[in-house]
């Protein structure tokens, strides 16, 4: 007895406790705030963006600005009506083109290929064209559809835009179907396989349906990068001062028309740039948003 409790008063329990002046909780403490800071500042460009055209541009946001069209150079009153259509049809163009080239090309790369040799070098492409800088997507469709008039004698049109758009759109939507195809369990495919169902009913009906979710958000990703490009959409569309006449003219896009209102010595120019900034910067917002929402649909 004597000795069992000589043992245990010669063990030494440590003390456990927090303790906020030791110098490894200091340094942690230290670390932790700097690295709330580093997080702080990597947000900060888009809040003070965020902050200065809320200021500069919602002062001018009425109902003359979507209806009507912009004042000829020192003019009054006017609006963007013409560039917010013209972005729509433009976006629209292309996403009818991107959307379907690319979710078929995640098809093909998910479901059909064997991973070798053709495979391998759609996904290198593919990655590489994530990369291209957006300027030479415009200059390429200048190269084929604007300059050649392949487009029954047409130049700078609006279809020659979204054809530019549709290939800064591709790689997004193509790589965003084949991870999403990937997440379904492979136990569905051979169920329907197992109960005599082709590979095109298989993918159409099981794996496509379940894959929406994760292309529906690459998908919105990808529409929210092509509407705020410029460069592309100078050496295509070009821009109109009127409202579209046809997808084979020139049509004005909110992105075109900020960078040439934003250089024209005219206040009613100006601050119909910054009117328009806010309107764009306010649907890429929205569609980012979109595709968060989506992306919580597809993590349950």
């Amino acid at each position: 007895m004597n000795n069992s409790s000589t043992t245990q008063s010669a063990v030494q329990i440590p003390d456990l406790g927090y303790k906020p002046w030791c110098v490894r909780n200091l340094r942690s403490r230290f670390l932790s705030v700097l690295a709330g800071l580093f997080a702080f500042l990597s947000v900060l460009p888009l809040i003070a963006v965020l902050v200065h055209i809320l200021i500069k541009g919602f002062s001018s946001i009425n109902v003359e600005l979507f209806t009507q069209l912009p004042p000829p150079p020192g003019g009054v009153g006017g609006g963007i009506g013409n560039a917010i259509l013209g972005s729509f049809i433009v976006t629209v163009i292309a996403a009818l083109i991107a959307i379907p080239i690319g979710v078929g090309g995640g098809i093909y790369l998910a479901e059909y290929s064997t991973g070798r040799g053709f495979s391998q070098f759609i996904r290198f492409g593919t990655n590489v064209l994530a990369g291209v800088p957006s300027i030479i997507a415009g200059v390429f469709v200048y190269g084929t559809i604007v300059s050649t008039r392949i487009l029954f004698g047409h130049t700078f049109s609006a279809i020659a835009g979204g054809t530019a758009l549709s290939v800064l759109m591709l790689p997004t939507v193509v790589k965003t179907t084949d991870e999403g195809l990937k997440l379904v369990s492979n136990d569905l495919r051979r169920a329907a396989l197992g109960v005599g169902a082709s590979r095109f009913v298989t993918v159409s009906q099981i794996t496509l349906p379940k894959a929406f979710t994760p292309i529906a958000t690459g998908v919105v990703l990808s529409i929210a990068r092509a509407a705020g490009e410029t460069a592309p959409l100078i050496f295509t569309a070009l821009f109109s001062p009127f409202w579209p006449n046809g997808i084979f003219d020139p049509i004005a896009t909110l992105s075109v028309l900020i960078y040439n209102f934003s250089t024209q010595p005219y206040d009613v120019q100006n601050q119909l740039a910054w009117a328009a900034s806010f309107i764009l910067v306010v649907f890429i917002l929205m569609l980012n948003l979109l595709a968060r929402w989506l992306g919580r649909i597809a993590s349950k």
